[in-house]
């Protein structure tokens, strides 16, 4: 199936789901992330996870499970979050705190408070938590369309560590993927664990 195609079946599928179904699969996908996080030794080093922000009513993953146990376990590490400038097609990201005041832009994804942003030294953030809304068997993914993502990490975070967190398992294959499309490391499921070479 084209991008298209998928993104219009994922969107039904993850419209369909019910609060409760979102939160348990939520919380398997931030229980398999620390699985994976510790067995690779990934929080040793003082660094950044740049994470998006779900949005509540399209039953995003919910990754407030992964940003709360970080700052609970894991006070060295800091958490980065993206704010959409709608003018250069690029995310701003900043660091966020648990003290940090949230408000919802007009898409209705959560970003710090004018006043209280403080702008992520790119070059410290290691993993990037990616959202999609389908992925394949080779690590490609489908996300709204904007290209955001894959700007954002081809350009400015290249080396980072790329883990897809979905809601559903994956599909075989994504047609029409394009040059400008950056594959994942890695995805996890409320059922897996996937890597990608």
């Amino acid at each position: 199936m084209t991008k298209v195609e998928l993104r219009r079946e994922f969107l039904t599928r993850r419209k369909a789901l019910a609060p409760d179904d979102v939160n348990h699969r939520s919380q398997l996908i931030a229980d398999r992330f620390f699985a994976y996080f510790e067995h690779n030794n990934l929080g040793d080093t003082p660094t950044t996870i740049h994470t998006f922000l779900p949005i509540k009513r399209h039953n995003e993953v919910d990754t407030w499970l992964i940003i709360k146990q970080v700052w609970l376990t894991f006070s060295h590490l800091f958490i980065s979050v993206p704010v959409t400038d709608e003018y250069t097609y690029q995310l701003i990201n900043y660091t966020i705190f648990p003290s940090t005041p949230l408000v919802a832009n007009r898409l209705g994804i959560p970003e710090p408070a004018i006043g209280s942003r403080y702008e992520t030294n790119l070059d410290q953030i290691s993993v990037v938590l990616v959202p999609l809304l389908a992925f394949d068997l080779k690590g490609n993914r489908v996300g709204y369309g904007g290209g955001y993502y894959d700007r954002f990490l081809a350009e400015q975070v290249p080396d980072s560590l790329k883990i897809g967190l979905s809601l559903f398992d994956p599909v075989k294959q994504i047609d029409g993927i394009e040059f400008t499309d950056i594959k994942l490391d890695a995805c996890i499921t409320p059922e897996g664990l996937y890597t990608f070479d």
